[in-house]
């Protein structure tokens, strides 16, 4: 079977970092027998090239020198920058179909795999109309609400346009699915993303309740960091440390709140840590903690994918019930949930899991079976072949 994915930005280089979970799943489906290909933007003028043994076929849109609306960061960040940049979604979305409808017309696919579906929907229907193809379109929910937060009268009904023409629609955590069923009621499959874990060994790291409580991510609003350093602070002057790995704009306002709370010492922020590093973080840490919010933006979790690295050594795991994150969390079989934005109940939370070394190790030990089952390599890629099958299979 030859599938194109559709996407709006792609790796450039070995060292690059972006998507990485969709560059393993291309991997695992081409291991499998499915002949892949990608359909992406250029970066500065940048050409057609083979990455990971996986054609990658980019459209030009612009001249050279501002041809970076994707790749340095989400487009829709890049767009606040100028006025350029607001317009060049425009010359973006009309190349991009110009190239696909023309890449199309040369080879023959049996699905058009559109991953963010704004604007790239359009991109699959013109690939359609160049030779007739399946298509299946994967929501990850960050663009439906960028489109709740739109002034655009016609972005809600695009992407309900999006979703009804798809063969298959796919939504990569149940919130997620429920945005898109307010939009269109259709099927809806419901697969996540992973990410590659290292194996930790035979059993789950013993734990004495001793160690630090940990935190893993970018220090930005919607992670909610500064919910856990007023729980933290709820705990009193013998509570428990904090371990906070990662970096972002709310760093310094976090470690000014942590000195002001009298946490002193006990709160570390050690920014970004090598790999390596932070698996030894997950291995010793007595709890791994996702406090997640809604921004101001509207934006909040897709999934969380940290709670899988941690559930990966059998670490405990506390996060907010928001988002994507009870599709991982299972309220008191595989982990904690509180409400989110609220220190007290986190507080809470942390005292249970702390204070009893039984439940604890339980929780640690269903959350790692759960990932084994749900959320591996394995199990995503199996979904993905039977997503594909069912495209093909479904009436024109």
């Amino acid at each position: 079977m030859r599938v194109l994915h559709v996407v709006t930005a792609f790796p450039r280089s070995a060292d690059d970092v972006i998507a990485p979970w969709l560059v393993e799943l291309l991997k695992r489906l081409r291991a499998a027998g499915y002949d892949i290909a990608v359909f992406t933007s250029a970066y500065r003028g940048m050409g057609d090239h083979v990455f990971a043994g996986i054609p990658v076929y980019r459209f030009r849109y612009f001249l050279r020198r501002w041809e970076n609306l994707t790749h340095e960061e989400t487009a829709p960040d890049r767009m606040r920058r100028s006025l350029l940049y607001r317009l060049l979604p425009f010359a973006f979305v009309v190349a991009g179909m110009v190239a696909i409808r023309r890449h199309c017309r040369r080879h023959r696919y049996d699905v058009i795999h559109v991953h963010w579906p704004f604007p790239l929907a359009l991109l699959g229907w013109a690939a359609q109309r160049a030779r007739p193809a399946r298509v299946v379109t994967t929501f990850y929910g960050a663009e439906l609400r960028w489109v709740k937060g739109s002034s655009l009268p016609f972005a809600r009904r695009f992407l309900a346009w999006a979703a009804r023409r798809s063969d298959r629609v796919v939504a990569i955590s149940s919130y997620t699915a429920a945005e898109v069923r307010e939009l269109a009621d259709i099927p809806i499959e419901v697969i996540p993303y992973t990410t590659s874990l290292p194996a930790p060994g035979a059993a789950p790291v013993a734990r004495d309740g001793t160690g630090p409580v940990l935190f893993v991510g970018r220090l930005v609003e919607r992670k909610g960091v500064a919910n856990l350093v007023e729980a933290l602070a709820r705990l009193g002057p013998g509570g428990p440390r904090l371990e906070v790995i990662g970096d972002g704009p709310e760093r310094p306002a976090l470690e000014a709140l942590a000195r002001q709370l009298g946490l002193g010492d006990r709160a570390t922020f050690r920014g970004k840590v090598p790999a390596r590093e932070l698996q030894e973080c997950y291995a010793r840490a007595a709890v791994c903690v996702l406090p997640s919010v809604t921004d101001a933006r509207g934006d909040t979790e897709g999934l969380g994918v940290v709670l899988l690295e941690a559930m990966n050594w059998g670490t405990p795991v506390i996060a907010s019930r928001i988002g994507g994150i009870p599709d991982i969390v299972e309220d008191g079989v595989s982990g904690l949930l509180v409400p989110p934005g609220d220190p007290e109940a986190l507080a809470a939370a942390l005292r249970r899991i702390l204070g009893d070394r039984a439940l604890a190790r339980r929780l640690g030990e269903a959350g790692r079976e759960r990932l084994r089952e749900r959320f591996s390599w394995e199990a995503i890629t199996r979904r993905w072949e039977a997503v594909y099958a069912a495209a093909l299979a479904s009436p024109r």
